[in-house]
């Protein structure tokens, strides 16, 4: 009775536990250029142990943007930790896009005021997979990741490191 009892909290305990991804990814970076407008301009790098730098232009933070934002100094390079849920949605995401069968560039560059973004990743097995989307309509997949990434600015604890 006393093993069956063991085995049981030895079961419980380690359903206790939190869950870590084992992710395919070893660095994920995602960049989004300027649009003719108040589009967010960043660099966003966050590696296999969650750890990440937000590099941030412009439009991150003012939720009424206006042209006088480029006039001014770039906002900040900020350091972090993703949230363990946020990197296991993250890590989720891309393993749905099946990241190394994607194009390489989305988007037909007829209109001239469309944002572009760019999606690096770096998998563990040492080879890379680079992905340029001009207008981001690559895939609604794709769209799906892009728009996970402009949340992460807002929904993350950031200190800036200069």
């Amino acid at each position: 009775m006393k093993y069956l009892l063991g085995l049981c909290t030895f079961i419980f305990l380690l359903s206790c536990t939190s869950q870590k991804t084992n992710s395919n990814y070893s660095k994920i970076e995602y960049e989004a250029i300027p649009c003719f407008g108040f589009c967010p301009v960043f660099k966003m790098t966050i590696n296999a142990d969650r750890t990440a730098v937000f590099e941030a232009e412009h439009f991150n933070f003012n939720d009424k943007p206006s042209k006088d934002e480029f006039s001014k100094p770039r906002e900040g390079t900020f350091k972090g930790t993703i949230k363990e849920e946020d990197y296991n949605k993250l890590i989720g995401l891309l393993d749905g896009l099946d990241v190394k069968n994607l194009n390489n560039e989305y988007g037909t560059k007829n209109i001239s005021d469309l944002p572009t973004s760019y999606l690096r990743i770096n998998f563990n097995d040492g080879s890379a997979k680079n992905v340029q989307d001009y207008g981001k309509r690559g895939s609604e997949k794709l769209s799906e990741v892009y728009h996970f990434f402009e949340n992460l600015r807002k929904s993350q604890q950031w200190t800036k490191i200069k």
